[in-house]
């Protein structure tokens, strides 16, 4: 029984230390300017390569005008590089008063984060239905209305914080947020998934159709991982306060959440999707075969 207990209390100890160690952590000015520059660092870093690609691309078919993938590149290097302007000025940022607008400079960032990867399931599901002979032309409207739809509901949320002094609706915002994170999580799941067993059904075996089975797989699998993540500690957050992300209290939070939510799958699928389109051949000059 004495072995027992002492065991206890040893691991009553260890557990009160590592407690410790964590407030110690959320207290230090230290831990905090390094885990936000760190941030605003790596957010940089991805800004700049989807940058890089989106001037490739660029230059590689400047005729076909801004297409999807041009698209979804600039959107990547704004969503990105807002990220990085907030964590560089993480000081300012956490200082700004009323609450409402910091959540707001904190919470843009993640609605333009869902449109721009939703695009991909836009893109994906118009390749579907265009393989198969269905119509496709509702889609982009629908794109559009449901992400207008979304922004509206939270402009109301955040008009609703402005005037209320309850954390109703910052809770509120949260649960938002991970809704649309799950429901993007099932659209990755659903377009992804389909477009990945066409491929897989199609007669011809190539090299190319291998790497694009290679793509949507790959794609698929991140973006629906890191919705579902998100999803999980947005709705831990909104009923846990000690789980609070987006605060000065909790860096290492901060710093876990936006590692697995943003940076790495955006630097995952820039890296998967670094193939530029062919070039545009002549219609009166042809390569010889």
């Amino acid at each position: 029984m004495t072995k027992s207990f002492g065991f206890i209390e040893g691991e009553a100890h260890e557990f009160v230390g590592a407690l410790q160690w964590w407030n110690q952590i959320d207290d230090s000015d230290q831990w905090q300017r390094g885990t936000y520059y760190a941030l605003c660092a790596a957010y940089t870093l991805v800004s700049f390569v989807a940058l890089v690609q989106l001037v490739r691309i660029q230059r590689r078919v400047p005729e076909y005008g801004w297409t999807t993938q041009k698209v979804f590149h600039l959107m990547n290097f704004v969503v990105n590089g807002l990220r990085a302007v907030l964590f560089g000025f993480y000081r300012s940022v956490f200082a700004i008063r009323p609450k409402a607008l910091e959540q707001v400079l904190m919470e843009v960032p993640g609605l333009l984060f869902f449109s721009t990867y939703t695009l991909l399931v836009l893109f994906w599901a118009e390749i579907y239905h265009q393989a198969r002979s269905e119509p496709a032309q509702k889609l982009r409207p629908s794109y559009f209305i449901i992400n207008g739809f979304i922004y509206l509901i939270q402009v109301c949320l955040w008009i609703y914080m402005s005037v209320s002094k309850t954390a109703a609706g910052l809770e509120a915002a949260k649960l938002l947020l991970a809704v649309i994170s799950f429901f993007a999580a099932l659209a990755f799941l659903l377009y992804g998934g389909r477009l990945f067993f066409l491929l897989r059904r199609f007669p011809i075996e190539s090299r190319g159709r291998q790497k694009k089975l290679y793509e949507v797989g790959s794609v698929t699998s991140i973006c629906c991982t890191c919705f579902l993540i998100r999803c999980a500690l947005l709705a831990l957050s909104a009923f846990d306060e000690n789980s609070d992300l987006d605060v000065l209290d909790h860096p290492i939070l901060n710093l876990m959440y936006y590692l697995l939510v943003e940076i790495v799958p955006s630097a995952l699928v820039l890296f998967i999707l670094r193939k530029l389109p062919p070039r545009r051949v002549s219609d009166q000059y042809h390569p010889i075969k």
